[in-house]
């Protein structure tokens, strides 16, 4: 890997790695994911929580695709069920040119070598009874069973070594490592079968900030040395920017505005993905002090009963009597760039 200021982050060296006319490895297409909730009333039926409604995005080799929004507006819910983890209820989703919604465990497994996650909270993701040497080596015996004990310790060390860890700590459990460590640990069992994407669950937001910097870093590398795909999952727009290729809007499971990085950060279309900008803190007091700040009103709906036609207008800074009647579609506005708003050019 290369050498790295490790507490400082950095951006990938180009906007994007999608070639002209490459087809996508990752194709999703009107996802939906429901929750039926019940009523507490007798003989009413479940109220659906719709956590994710109608979301359509790709991803190409070698890219990470960030996808932002605030909390409970469907960002883990979408990455479990774009691998399957969630049973979609409507919808399908595509790795290369084979469906794998609506797929069994069983024919899933086949697939698991190539699709794999990063989970927010490291030390609740690891087995604390199991060495790391067994939580990391644990892929391997499932998907290669024919590995002798040997050498599943040693592709163990290697990757040890890969993520920043010792492999002289390969017999130690989980309690004695630190936040860092562990998430160390996490991406080393997410990377022994060398999958072709991984979803990164919110990875750095349960670590203190001199830590985050350190594995975003460590992230990257791998994603250089293996020809990663990301989904970068997370909350933080800093952290989105620097390590995303593209980014994808979320609001109340919906997808609001989906473009490369420079054009989402410098020219955001829709009104909700330039207030989570405005609220992104500057690194230098004088604009940061000067910098206009858009403000939301009111709190997010519940997903159990989410506001008619657009789901933002209840928040919208611009919205119109037709907000309320009719739902805005995804709309290309040129260079890849889609916006769900029917006056994203009236502003």
């Amino acid at each position: 890997m290369t050498e790295r200021n490790q507490n400082t982050l950095e951006e990938p060296q180009t906007d994007s790695t999608m070639e002209s006319g490459q087809d996508p490895i990752l194709t999703v297409r009107g996802l939906k994911v429901y929750f039926p909730i019940s009523s507490g009333k007798l003989f009413t039926p479940p109220v659906p929580l719709k956590a994710v409604d109608d979301v359509s995005f790709e991803v190409f080799a070698g890219e990470t695709l960030g996808i932002v929004g605030e909390s409970g507006c469907g960002k883990s819910t979408l990455g479990r069920g774009v691998l399957q983890l969630l049973n979609p209820t409507a919808g399908e989703v595509f790795w290369h040119d084979q469906k794998i919604s609506g797929l069994g465990p069983r024919q899933m497994i086949l697939h698991r070598k190539d699709l794999q996650i990063i989970f927010q909270d490291p030390l609740a993701s690891l087995n604390p009874r199991m060495t790391i040497g067994d939580i990391i080596a644990e892929p391997l015996t499932v998907h290669y069973p024919e590995l002798s004990a040997g050498d599943r310790t040693t592709r163990v060390k290697e990757i040890m070594e890969q993520v920043g860890l010792l492999p002289l700590m390969i017999n130690r459990y989980p309690h004695e490592f630190s936040g860092g460590q562990c998430q160390r640990i996490g991406v080393a069992r997410a990377m022994i079968l060398r999958p072709k994407l991984i979803v990164c669950d919110e990875p750095v937001s349960a670590l203190d900030v001199s830590i985050q910097a350190q594995i975003v870093n460590l992230i990257q590398d791998l994603q250089k040395s293996f020809g990663l795909s990301l989904i970068f999952i997370s909350h933080d727009l800093s952290v989105v920017r620097h390590i995303s290729h593209r980014i994808m809007v979320l609001y109340l499971g919906n997808v609001m505005e989906i473009a490369d990085k420079k054009s989402l950060y410098e020219a955001p279309k829709h009104p909700y993905t330039k207030a989570l900008i405005s609220a992104v803190p500057l690194p230098d007091p004088e604009k940061e002090k000067n910098k206009q700040r858009i403000v939301l009103e009111g709190d997010l709906p519940s997903p159990l009963s989410p506001p008619s036609g657009c789901v933002f207008r209840t928040r919208c800074p611009i919205a119109r009597p037709v907000c309320a009647s009719k739902k805005p579609t995804l709309q290309d506005i040129g260079g890849g760039h889609r916006v769900a708003c029917h006056f994203w050019d009236k502003q």
